[in-house]
This record gives C-alpha cells, structure tokens and sequence, in this order.
C-alpha cells in the first residue's frame, strides 16, 4: 500500500468519525475527483448499522403542487428538437440562443450514464465547467460525487448530471429568466430522453423550475417529494453552498436519505 492510500484510509476512517458526531467542516483541496470517491467508498464501507432508519418514500410528505408545464422560449419560436439523445446533444453544441453562448468556452451539456437511474439538475456551468465541457467538476462536483456516494449513488454508471443552463453565465452571476426560457426546452428534452427514475434538482433555480413553484424559498420547498411530470423530484441545496455553510450538510444528507428511500422502493 503506498503513502498515499495509507493517507486515504486514514481520512476515510476521519470522515465516518466526523460523521458520527455531526462534525460539518471538510476541506478536499487536494484531493482528485477519484480520490474522493475512493474515500466515500472507503467511509462507508466501515459504516456501522443505521441508528434510524432512512424515511421511505410511503411515509414522506408528497407535494400538491400544481405539474410544471415548462417555461415558453424567450428567444423565440425554438426549434423542433431532435428525438434522438445524439442529435440532441449536437443541436445545443451549437445553440445560440441566448447572449451566454457569446462569452463560452464550452457548452456543458451533461455528465454520467445516459441509463441513469437518477438525474440531477444544477443551475449553471461555472468556470471550471467551462473549461472542460463537464458539469460539477470543481470543489462542489467532488463534494456532490462523495455525497452521493454514501448512497451507493455514481456518475460512473447510477447518475447523469447536467444543468439548467448550459452555458456558464459571466462572472458566475445567476441565471436571467430569458436565458432559462431559451435553454430549459434542452433541459427537458433531456429528461425525457434519459428517463430517470428520480430527479434531484440542486440549487433555487432548477429547484423552481422542475416544481413550478418560482416564487417560493428553496429551504421552503425542501424536505418533501415533488412531481414533475410524474417522476418523483426531491429538491436540496447546491453543493457549493454546503461547501460556504457547512450546517446546512445535515439537511443535504436528509434529503439524500429521502431519494435513497424513493428509489430502494420503486
């Protein structure tokens, strides 16, 4: 075993033990993407018995919020999309729909297995996003990948990836209304293409727009299993948010128990 695994096993030891005393603060600067997921797998892997049971998807509380029905394309008349997952993805490589596509280095228009049982949505590329053509590749897309894979959840074959935008807005500002009117049709076509058995939208604005409910507070809509169009969705914070307010990772994993629970049931 080398010094470096040695040191992974040692962290991962360290993460179950900050686990179990609800220790918030972790910092994986250093760390490779399968790194991190080595460690996640490592920590859990040690895990003792559930002190609680997860909540089921029987006994969590069901939204009654009205289906969304998708925003109208602020950019004009959009395009017939295409039907095939292929052309699909070539149609939004060179979208220019919006002023975003002016400024991008890449379109990111997804990650993960197109056979994904679960799909999560974020907002919108960042820097580092940019520059790969990936979707959750910094510090928050290696927080998001250990997250989930304390649920037996990875991009490598259970999870596909992609955002709400798909072209990162400058500066990291967020999103324009227009600009998710024009690049949402993409977003959906997406869902319907890949046929995910859960959606996690992650963040205010895919949290808004896969419920339809655009006015009201994401620790509002959290918590409880929505619909979009008869797929269960469960909403929760951004990863780079947990990484600014570690205390909200205690309700991150909450929400994770209540999608696990969702898809150990389907």
């Amino acid at each position: 075993m080398t010094s470096r695994d040695q040191l992974l096993t040692q962290a991962a030891r360290l993460l179950r033990q900050r686990a179990e005393i609800d220790a918030t603060d972790l910092f994986m600067d250093n760390l490779t993407r399968p790194e991190a997921l080595r460690l996640a797998a490592a920590a859990r892997s040690a895990a003792p018995a559930s002190r609680a049971d997860p909540p089921s998807a029987t006994s969590a509380s069901v939204s009654a919020a009205p289906e969304p029905t998708g925003p109208s394309a602020g950019g004009g008349a959009l395009p017939l999309l295409p039907t095939s997952y292929t052309e699909l993805r070539d149609a939004a490589m060179s979208c220019t729909r919006c002023r975003l596509a002016e400024g991008r280095t890449n379109v990111v228009f997804s990650d993960g297995s197109e056979s994904a049982r679960l799909m999560v949505v974020g907002e919108a590329p960042g820097a580092n996003e940019d520059k790969t053509g990936l979707p959750f590749v910094g510090q928050a897309g290696k927080f998001l990948d250990l997250l989930l894979a304390t649920v037996d959840l990875s991009r490598e074959d259970s999870v596909y990836i992609c955002n709400v935008l798909k072209c990162r807005p400058p500066g990291n500002r967020n999103p324009m209304p227009d600009e998710i009117e024009s690049c949402s049709p993409y977003l959906e076509k997406q869902i319907e293409l890949v046929q995910p058995e859960v959606l996690l939208a992650v963040g205010t604005f895919a949290a808004q727009l896969l419920t339809g409910r655009q006015k009201i507070a994401l620790g509002k809509l959290r918590g409880e299993v929505h619909s979009y169009h008869g797929v269960p969705l469960v909403v929760t914070y951004h990863p780079a948010a947990l990484l600014r307010n570690p205390k909200w990772t205690r309700a991150f994993w909450d929400d994770l128990q209540l999608l696990r629970g969702i898809m150990d049931s389907a």
